[in-house]
């Protein structure tokens, strides 16, 4: 459920791996029972595609579907594992206010969760669906 300008890019960067160096992903996904899981990965594509066919990770198997609501390019593995490490450390109240900034974020609506952040809404489950 990402935006067609998001998969277009994805699938841009996936075919040029190394493009600017880049070639991995640390990535945020939104799960249907609102919680958020961090993760790594080289295709985002693939790896969004596998979360929601249940062969992803093991705690996505059990809560999906899952929504990509964060994800930004790594120079490399090494870079990809220390970010995804920090990014998991931070509490949820950060990852929301990350995911927020992000200009890649969209709501299921299409209204910036930036947008909403500024207007003063809340992110939690009640303000919007996932499904």
């Amino acid at each position: 459920n990402i935006g067609r300008f998001d998969l277009q890019w994805i699938r841009k960067f996936d075919k040029q791996k190394g493009h600017m160096g880049m070639s991995c992903f640390v990535y945020m996904l939104l799960c249907a029972d609102d919680t958020l899981y961090t993760g790594w990965t080289t295709s985002l594509e693939g790896r969004l595609e596998a979360h929601n066919r249940g062969r992803g990770a093991k705690y996505t198997r059990a809560r999906r579907p899952v929504r990509l609501v964060y994800w930004e390019p790594q120079p490399d593995r090494r870079a990809a594992l220390r970010r995804e490490a920090a990014l998991k450390r931070l509490p949820r109240a950060q990852k929301l206010m990350l995911i927020a900034a992000s200009p890649r974020t969209q709501t299921p609506s299409g209204t910036r969760l930036s947008e909403a952040c500024r207007a003063g809404a809340m992110l939690e489950r009640k303000d919007y669906d996932v499904r």
